[in-house]
């Protein structure tokens, strides 16, 4: 499915593991993967594979406390929401976990349609903040300026709304090829008026701007009926570096 935000679950109980993935699932707007430990979140976070986009982070964890995890994932660079998980809702509770770098703090047990709102709260704010960063090629892509910088050549592209909005969707997708249609009816809305044609001539234009070789795309490419970009292979999505 396209366009699904990439969670990065952290907690000990498997059972709420499995409770909070099954359910969150069928919003059909996530994808997961899971951690038991800091030890294992860290991995994974620091691995090149990785696509972290929200951070759940419960803060008793066998290996230590998830707001001192926090506070090191801030100061290495890491920027996407976390939002914390914790049995306690006491006032000083609360005020350490968001002191450590938390973007929110929810108490369990919560209801999930809670949990959902705040996820999908931070992830709006996040979007549009100076903090969100993609790599997309040789390029770091930042859309709250519309701007990508390749800082090798210190060369840097302007681009439009439109154009802005069509990689932020592509990236959002993975690997995953957008149809057309699909990638029309998401930048532009369900517009009667706006064709297919409308999305390829944009296309156009910003292979125009970001490929090395515009005729040959290495960076936007066709797939089948639609589009994907090939990111470089180090990327960290949304994250500062």
């Amino acid at each position: 499915m396209p366009g699904l935000r990439s969670v990065l679950l952290v907690d000990d109980d498997d059972s709420l593991r499995s409770l909070l993935i099954e359910q969150l699932r069928q919003e059909g707007e996530f994808e997961f993967s899971q951690a038991s430990t800091i030890a294992q979140a860290s991995a994974f976070i620091s691995s090149e594979s990785a696509r972290v986009e929200i951070i759940l982070l419960d803060v008793t964890l066998p290996d230590g406390d998830g707001r001192d995890f926090c506070k090191q994932l801030r100061q290495d660079g890491v920027r996407v929401p976390i939002l914390m998980l914790t049995g306690s809702d006491e006032e000083g509770d609360v005020i350490r976990g968001l002191d450590s770098g938390a973007n929110d703090y929810i108490a369990k047990p919560f209801r999930v349609a809670e949990l959902l709102a705040r996820i999908r709260a931070q992830l709006r704010l996040f979007e549009s903040s100076e903090d969100a960063v993609f790599s997309i090629g040789p390029y770091l892509f930042r859309p709250s300026t519309k701007l990508l910088h390749d800082e090798r050549s210190g060369r840097r592209i302007r681009l439009t709304e439109k154009e802005a909005a069509i990689l932020k969707f592509l990236y959002r997708a993975g690997a995953r090829p957008i149809a057309r249609q699909i990638l029309l009816n998401e930048v532009w809305g369900y517009n009667a008026a706006v064709t297919t044609h409308t999305l390829e001539t944009h296309i156009y234009r910003l292979r125009q701007k970001i490929e090395p070789d515009p005729a040959q795309a290495s960076i936007l490419v066709t797939e089948t009926g639609g589009y994907r970009l090939v990111t470089a292979p180090s990327a960290r999505p949304l994250r500062v570096t």
